[in-house]
């Protein structure tokens, strides 16, 4: 596996790559042309432009989260396929830039949900956190400026301004699509885009939803193993798999992480892995990477991954705010670094462990 770390970018992120270059074990990060709307082509020059300013800091691009999918493909509107063009065009390009890992989601409307972004725990950290009862209070039109205050000035992925000015119009345009319409639409984009991933030799890795069940009446599909072995046979290619996050499959307590794991040998291309602080099923908050601090044995986790053989991208997902650090909630130095160094280590000991077995 390779250790990385998210980064949005030197116009957006708080985090330096001379930063990131200084953690042990890190050697690449998960970045993404941030100022690109959905169904906007990628220009080759700026996807060459982020690649090399990586690559001059000592760091490698080792993959990219996200190419956004335009609400026109996720609804299947008449225009989408215009907007899977343009998609087709951008792998295209990735794949002549030497990228060959996509991190991408198709969840209706909010790419993620929480009802808090800075709960403070008991260590005076603050973090992320999700509560049902809190959500069913809010009507969805006013969801960003429920958080909007906790942002520390950033602009958080899925969360921009402009398209959350668009939410009632959004929820009208997904009004007729279920769970099983969502998954139609996103075989036919599949479907569509393989070949150019073939060429290009280019994994596309689909993230689960986040909480893995329904909010505000939107359909959830990805969001178990079983609807995830559903998306590998109903598009059967190599490149058709998953981003593996331990965060968001865990929001379920019935989802079997480890088990997860292993049902998806070869089709795992990226992982994000986390661990979350349950106060009921539908009460959590994000927690500190150490097994001890959250619900999730994160040995086991890293373990699993280790047993399929996994070789691709790994990054430590959303941090603690720690040790007074002012920067996008979750996406902080400080305990993500912490995060990646406790993932290393547990990964040194599994292998050495094999090896001396």
């Amino acid at each position: 596996m390779q250790m990385t770390l998210r980064w949005y970018g030197s116009k957006y992120d708080t985090v330096t790559l001379k930063q990131i270059r200084q953690i042990p074990g890190v050697t690449g990060v998960i970045s993404t042309l941030y100022g690109t709307a959905p169904g906007e082509v990628w220009e080759m020059d700026d996807i060459l432009a982020l690649k090399k300013e990586i690559e001059d800091a000592g760091l490698e691009l080792a993959g990219i989260e996200s190419v956004n999918i335009h609400d026109a493909i996720k609804i299947g509107s008449p225009d989408r396929d215009m907007y899977i063009e343009n998609y087709i065009t951008t792998l295209e390009r990735l794949g002549r830039a030497g990228i060959h890992m996509v991190c991408y989601n198709f969840m209706p409307v909010f790419d993620w949900t929480r009802s808090e972004l800075a709960r403070m725990r008991p260590d005076g950290s603050t973090v992320l956190a999700y509560n049902q009862e809190a959500i069913d209070a809010i009507v969805p039109e006013q969801m960003f400026e429920s958080i909007a205050g906790d942002m520390n000035g950033t602009v958080m992925p899925g969360w921009e301004p402009e398209r959350m000015a668009r939410v009632k119009e959004l929820f009208e345009l997904y009004k007729d699509v279920d769970d099983e319409k969502l998954f139609e639409n996103l075989k036919y984009f599949l479907e569509k885009i393989m070949p150019v991933c073939d060429k290009y030799d280019i994994n596309m890795a689909i993230h689960p939803d986040d909480p893995a069940w329904s909010v505000f009446g939107l359909p959830r599909i990805i969001i178990n193993k079983e609807n995830i072995l559903r998306m590998m046979k109903m598009v059967d290619n190599k490149h058709n798999g998953v981003t593996f996050c331990s965060g968001s499959y865990g929001t379920n307590l019935e989802n079997d992480l480890p088990d997860m794991i292993r049902s998806l040998k070869g089709r795992i291309h990226f992982a994000h892995v986390r661990n979350l602080k349950f106060n009921s099923p539908t009460d959590f908050e994000e927690a500190a990477h150490l097994s001890s601090d959250g619900t999730f044995d994160m040995y086991e986790i890293m373990r699993a991954l280790y047993d399929i053989g996994f070789e691709g991208p790994i990054r430590p997902d959303h941090g603690r705010m720690i040790w007074d650090e002012v920067a996008m909630p979750g996406y902080g130095l400080y305990d993500r670094a912490l995060g990646a160094t406790y993932l290393n280590g547990l990964w040194e000991a599994i292998e050495k462990s094999h090896k001396n077995n």
